[in-house]
């Protein structure tokens, strides 16, 4: 069974934080919180991690759309093409935040992911949890929604309940309180007008 660990979101404890580390470096998938919803995570860099999560999701790792987490937009230019100056202030102004922006994947995504993908949703969520774990491996993490199979609700929000569900398919829970049921608005930023792809937690204020 997975371990579940209390960590707080706006001040994680350090000694905390180094044992989901240690999980995550050694190829383990966590359950994490962001501003949003409760997501599946690993390092992006483990492809066995990556292979689990897929499967945790009924897909196969080169069809899967993960989303990766920064901790800020100082690694953006490792994954995605030169981002134009007004794309760059959207970003800019809109994260930290509940949103995840579709841009174009550079030459290392597809090899990450082994297949062709040409674009990538990149999330900075107003959480410090995923942000600082992002930052100690000095690489993104991967970011993959829990869903709920109730009809009436889409998402998972307590982090006992997924404990008790995915308990023996992950390695580690991180208990950052209760989710949201609401995910993040997605937008692509890969055309010359960003596009609203899905509505969700974010407004839509800060858009040019």
């Amino acid at each position: 069974m997975a371990e579940l660990l209390k960590i707080h979101p706006e001040n994680p404890q350090p000694r905390l934080l180094n044992r989901v580390l240690e999980v995550l470096q050694s190829g383990g998938v966590v359950v994490y919180p962001t501003d949003t919803v409760y997501a599946f995570g690993c390092d992006l860099h483990q492809p066995k991690a990556l292979d689990r999560v897929a499967r945790l999701k009924g897909l196969k790792k080169e069809k899967a759309d993960f989303s990766i987490i920064f901790y800020d937009l100082s690694h953006l230019a490792d994954y995605t093409r030169q981002v134009d100056t007004p794309t760059y202030k959207m970003l800019k102004k809109a994260l930290p935040g509940p949103y995840t922006f579709i841009l174009t994947a550079n030459n290392t995504v597809p090899k990450l992911f082994k297949n062709k993908k040409r674009t990538i949703g990149i999330r900075i969520p107003d959480n410090l949890i995923p942000r600082t774990l992002a930052e100690q491996l000095g690489h993104p993490l991967i970011a993959s929604s829990v869903h709920d199979e109730d009809e009436i609700l889409e998402y998972t929000t307590d982090p006992e309940l997924i404990l008790e569900k995915y308990g023996h398919a992950v390695d580690l829970v991180i208990d950052g309180g209760m989710g949201e049921l609401q995910a993040s608005t997605v937008v692509d930023a890969t055309g010359e007008e960003p596009q609203l792809i899905r509505s969700g937690k974010g407004a839509m204020d800060w858009l040019p």
